[in-house]
């Protein structure tokens, strides 16, 4: 991750910090002439669960400082440093990036999520992205349902240089995907991105309107959707857990976006789905710009989370 990602990503995870950092400065304050007992981690653990990062997080974390630190004194830094080490020896087996197959001509990546997640924006920056490697994207514009979201994809096709396969308002997802991916296959695309609906206030009807985008495509090609790609939205906090087990119930999901980090005082929760799920965190958002959406670092994630130098 480049240094001015990094310095975007502390940025972004700032409102996070602060709330980890007045927990802790609170708690090393009171033990400024004691040392680490039973009621500091006890503390500690009420600081880390009120930051996102989940009860389970918390308990492997206390339980990992009554193990190695338990007696002793420490200062702000030294718990920042610790918990840096902590949590990104969590992140560390989820940081994967999202790699294309390149035997499979398109790459055919479902991208899912509830509406208002950044689904669409994380499309085509993900487009721009495989564009600028030499790769050749094209998108499908399969939420059929919001003209917004076709708009925003044409926009974002025009700015990529990328083909958007789009039908008319209300069209059938599945036949649209399926004509895309015949249209991809002939032009030699490297990378189909399909753009889908995310009503859950009607479940069942989600259900089955991805299912069938699935099946539909299976007909042509039996192994897609090659990759199946959750976005999540920070600021809704441990809410993205449910979400990810009702997407999971839904279809394959093989890894996970988490956008809008700089609007949210809960980064935690980036650690509480790597405990909870084990997915891949392919990449994390911190604002509008394409560059603003990279591949996820646990170690960069980990100390900017907690403000840790």
């Amino acid at each position: 991750m480049a240094l001015g990602f990094f310095s975007r990503l502390k940025e972004g995870l700032s409102r996070s910090t602060q709330k980890l950092s007045e927990g802790i400065s609170t708690m090393t304050a009171v033990l400024r002439r004691r040392r680490l007992d039973d009621s500091a981690l006890e503390e500690l653990e009420d600081v880390l669960i009120s930051a996102d990062l989940g009860t389970d997080v918390a308990r492997r974390i206390i339980a990992n400082f009554r193990r190695t630190r338990f007696g002793n004194e420490v200062t702000d830094e030294e718990i920042k440093q610790a918990l840096a080490e902590e949590i990104g020896a969590i992140l560390e087996p989820v940081a994967r990036p999202l790699l294309i197959d390149p035997t499979k001509k398109p790459h055919v990546i479902l991208v899912v999520g509830v509406n208002g997640t950044g689904k669409t924006t994380t499309i085509g920056k993900v487009a721009q992205s495989y564009r600028e490697q030499g790769k050749r994207p094209m998108m499908v514009a399969g939420d059929t349902f919001r003209a917004a979201a076709v708009e925003q994809l044409q926009i974002w096709g025009e700015r990529v240089g990328s083909p958007v396969i789009a039908g008319g308002p209300n069209a059938d997802a599945a036949g649209l995907a399926f004509d895309a991916l015949t249209r991809a296959k002939a032009d030699g695309a490297d990378v189909l991105l399909i753009d889908t609906a995310g009503r859950l206030h009607n479940k069942a009807v989600l259900m089955d309107e991805l299912r069938k985008i699935i099946r539909v495509m299976r007909k042509q090609d039996v192994t897609a959707p090659h990759s199946v790609l959750l976005v999540l939205d920070a600021t809704t906090g441990q809410n993205a857990i449910q979400q990810v087990r009702v997407f999971k119930e839904m279809v394959d999901v093989t890894g996970l976006v988490v956008t809008k980090l700089d609007g949210s005082a809960r980064g935690g929760i980036v650690v509480a789905l790597a405990e909870t799920f084990g997915l891949p965190v392919h990449a994390v958002g911190v604002g509008e710009r394409a560059s603003d959406l990279r591949s996820f670092n646990a170690d960069d994630f980990a100390r900017g989370l907690v403000g840790a130098v």
